[in-house]
């Protein structure tokens, strides 16, 4: 098996992230010759955190230009780390920052990528990636004999790599920081009990447009919608989506749920998810957007139409009941 270079830019804080670890941990699974390349304003916690990953090496671009996602920093850091190395395999965390240097990367040393990988193996001595492709209804198995081959491992994926701490040599690369054009001033971010969409949160709920329509008496209860699955989502920490039709009603002139946005929408043209649990509320379960569940493990879904798309396989249970009063009633049990 040839070299492995895994990519990984640092927290503030100087730790790493879950999908850096999850990379690690499947790069693992392979038999090569693993090398580790570290980006960040201080790079040795990182260091420490994975060191007894079995790494020959682990190289560092740090300083504090580096602290920030920027592309010309990240690209100019990323090639330096790929050429200290020379390694063959380069592979790294389908992160934000990542997604968007690494294509530049590799068109610079000649090489090519590949995005969106959801496993990793080996196979004929070679590594070998799965993705999917259109809508996460075909599933291919890639290799490559171009070299450098750059790979990014969605996240939820693998299990991150767990072991105690220990302490780490690092070499450091020396690296001028490119002249650049942008300037960070600062982070904006919602409060915590604010933010809808949460990756790592063990529960995925996924509200319909049925919750904006006339309820039983008549008349439809948007505010009462809002409450309600706001005070189960702060309750339960679990994150926020939607169906297409319920994010498209904003433009139809029709009552909407105001936390809720295109980046909310589950499905065939939204994201695909990996929650270990989704629970879908007011939703008929059509296909194109029951596509976006293909990784959640278990479903279950909330509806008054016992002929719904959910109860036709596509969940594996389905309460036949008023959203509005189950949501009433268990978020009254969050409450206790």
């Amino acid at each position: 098996m040839e070299t492995i270079l895994l990519l990984a830019h640092t927290e503030p804080g100087g730790a790493l992230a879950k999908p850096a670890l999850e990379a690690l941990a499947a790069i693992r699974e392979l038999d090569g010759e693993l090398i580790v390349g570290l980006v960040g304003s201080e790079t040795q916690p990182a260091a420490n955190q994975i060191a007894g990953c079995g790494a020959a090496r682990i190289l560092a671009v740090t300083g504090e230009a580096f602290a920030q996602p920027r592309y010309a920093t990240d690209a100019a850091a990323a090639e330096a780390l790929c050429r200290a190395a020379g390694a063959p395999i380069v592979i790294a965390p389908s992160t934000s920052r990542w997604a968007r240097a690494l294509p530049g990367v590799a068109y610079r040393l000649g090489g090519r990528v590949d995005t969106h990988a959801t496993s990793l193996a080996a196979q004929n001595g070679a590594p070998a990636v799965t993705r999917w492709f259109y809508r996460q209804r075909m599933e291919a198995v890639l290799t490559r004999t171009q070299r450098p081959w750059f790979m990014l491992l969605d996240s939820g994926c693998f299990p991150a790599w767990n072991v105690p701490a220990g302490e780490a040599v690092v070499e450091a690369v020396a690296l001028e920081a490119p002249q650049t054009r942008t300037a960070v001033t600062g982070i904006q971010a919602p409060k915590a009990d604010e933010q809808t969409i949460r990756p790592d949160a063990k529960l995925l709920f996924v509200a319909g447009a049925g919750w904006t329509k006339k309820q039983a008496d008549g008349a439809p209860h948007p505010k009462e919608a809002e409450e309600l699955i706001l005070g189960f989502l702060r309750a339960s920490q679990s994150s926020l989506g939607g169906s297409k039709s319920l994010v498209d009603l904003s433009g139809e002139g029709e009552a909407v749920l105001g936390f809720m946005t295109h980046l909310n929408q589950i499905g065939q043209t939204g994201s695909t998810p990996r929650h270990p649990k989704g629970l879908s509320t007011c939703c008929h379960g059509e296909e194109p957007h029951v596509v976006g569940w293909r990784f959640v493990h278990q479903r279950r879904a909330v509806n008054l139409d016992p002929n719904c798309g959910w109860a036709r396989g596509k969940a594996d249970v389905l309460y036949v009941a008023d959203a509005f009063e189950v949501m009433r009633h268990v978020n009254r049990l969050l409450g206790t």
